[in-house]
């Protein structure tokens, strides 16, 4: 096994599935049993996910909403889809953990990053909602953040492509897949990882990002082992 503690990042949109909106059942419980192999193989597991199946302070700012108020709704939305993939991991015989950035009453615990570690530790899956807690930030930065406080080995980001393309694949037939790149040749190709707040964050920390198609079965359990697939991003 070659990494012993993942974060995990998934976007908000992967769990629409084939709807336009929303939570797809199936897509939901197909995450979770991809989650639960690696859980089985020993792995520590940290999540974030988005909330852009439900609503995005960015496109609500853009649309003449307030930009803090937008920002809080969109944390709102990870917080929404963290308890469902809680749910769903506690239905196929994962425990899991939901800490928040901010306080949310009955819902979840505050995020510390001793009480994160202690979870991980006890073989539980940590989910970590409400971004970093403050507006301005993403989930991409919300997700470095944690990533580099739980000390995971990796930040997986869960995608629906294969990798990182010279080129948007879904644009360009042409487009080929870089196989590994080092934070310094991202920048200097200008590729678009993730936001570059986020993507410092994890180059300063040495944390590696490996970018992968999550939604292929069985792709988490073979990044986990050790097999070459996706992009990996490293010092």
């Amino acid at each position: 096994m070659k990494y012993k503690r993942i974060l995990l990042k998934l976007s908000g949109e992967a769990l629409m599935g084939d709807k336009q909106y929303g939570i797809d059942p199936t897509r939901l419980n197909n995450y979770a049993k991809e989650i639960k192999e690696v859980v089985d193989l020993g792995t520590q597991v940290g999540i974030v996910i988005g909330g852009g199946n439900i609503f995005r302070g960015l496109q609500g700012s853009a649309e003449g909403m307030d930009r803090v108020q937008g920002d809080y709704m969109g944390m709102m939305a990870t917080i929404i889809n963290s308890m469902a993939i809680q749910s769903e991991l506690e239905k196929v015989g994962v425990g899991a953990v939901l800490l928040t950035g901010f306080q949310i009453g009955p819902v979840s615990e505050l995020m510390s990053r001793r009480r994160a570690i202690t979870c991980l530790n006890e073989g539980k899956v940590v989910i970590i909602g409400g971004g970093t807690g403050n507006p301005y930030f993403t989930t991409d930065t919300a997700s470095a953040l944690r990533g580099i406080e739980i000390e995971a080995d990796v930040y997986l980001k869960g995608t629906r492509v294969d990798g990182v393309y010279t080129a948007d694949p879904e644009k360009d037939s042409s487009a080929t897949k870089y196989k590994s790149l080092t934070f310094a040749e991202a920048y200097e190709k200008k590729l678009k990882i993730m936001d570059l707040t986020a993507f410092t964050m994890c180059q300063e920390n040495n944390l590696s990002i490996l970018v992968f198609d999550m939604n292929q079965k069985g792709n988490l359990k073979k990044v986990v082992e050790g097999e070459e697939i996706g992009t990996l991003i490293k010092n």
